[in-house]
């Protein structure tokens, strides 16, 4: 009993409760469990099992959905913890159609791109503002654009917008070519990258979607940075939204 008490205890003080949390993905673990996937708000992304959720009335199973801000509980001091119970913190958020297809998008972004416990209050708080403008707005492919860059600054990769290769200011009249690890250079410079104008990184910088040009040049600017981060595995979902909408 002594040996089964200080078990618990050490458990416990690896417990983690009222945890502010979205569901990214689960996948089945053993015959009845599975891994959660989650975007916690104080740790990160964490990985929990939920025992028993893929039973037929386990309370646990109707609780584990996506895009809805949940209060969580785990405990454990491996990468793969243990999920005690998930709890409705606010009202329904409902993606429907192409919209619901950029929540998964984004979903499996941070799934590819941010590593377990490591904590982004700012980009959590950014991931739920940006939920609730899908569920609302209609201009899918700018709230994408704003996401994905938000996502590589909070995750520390260079995407300099305002100064070149060389920190020169950028041009709004000159056309670049963009490299990775680099930025703008000149179009002499590198065979490497896209192709854009001083106007689009200008206005991105700016948060100013506007114009078509740019747009069209922050997409494509956006798909080549994910593509070189990411590397070899593609996303699932970008081929999707492609396919329904080039977003």
């Amino acid at each position: 009993m002594a040996v089964v008490a200080i078990n618990q205890h050490k458990q416990d003080a690896f417990k983690q409760i009222g945890q502010a949390v979205y569901v990214l993905h689960t996948y089945p673990f053993k015959e009845t469990s599975l891994v959660v996937e989650l975007f916690s708000q104080q740790f990160g992304r964490i990985a929990a099992v939920a025992k028993g959720a893929r039973r037929p009335h386990s309370a646990m199973r109707g609780m584990l959905q996506s895009f809805q801000l949940l209060d969580g509980a785990w405990s454990g001091r491996n990468e793969l913890k243990t999920l005690h119970s998930l709890d409705w913190s606010a009202g329904l958020t409902l993606l429907k159609g192409e919209a619901l297809m950029c929540g998964f998008y984004m979903n499996e972004l941070l799934l590819r791109l941010l590593p377990r416990e490591d904590a982004h209050e700012s980009l959590f708080s950014y991931y739920q503002a940006t939920l609730k403008t899908l569920a609302e707005s209609s201009n899918l492919a700018i709230t994408l654009r704003r996401f994905e860059l938000k996502l590589l600054q909070e995750m520390g990769y260079a995407v300099p917008l305002l100064q070149d290769e060389n920190d020169a200011a950028i041009i709004v009249a000159k056309t670049y070519r963009y490299e990775a690890e680099y930025g703008a250079c000149d179009l002499n410079a590198t065979k490497n990258g896209v192709q854009l104008s001083g106007k689009t990184l200008a206005d991105m910088a700016r948060d100013d979607y506007a114009d078509a040009v740019t747009q069209n040049q922050s997409k494509q600017l956006m798909r080549y940075l994910l593509a070189h981060y990411l590397g070899d595995k593609p996303l699932h979902t970008r081929q999707l939204l492609i396919d329904l909408q080039g977003l």
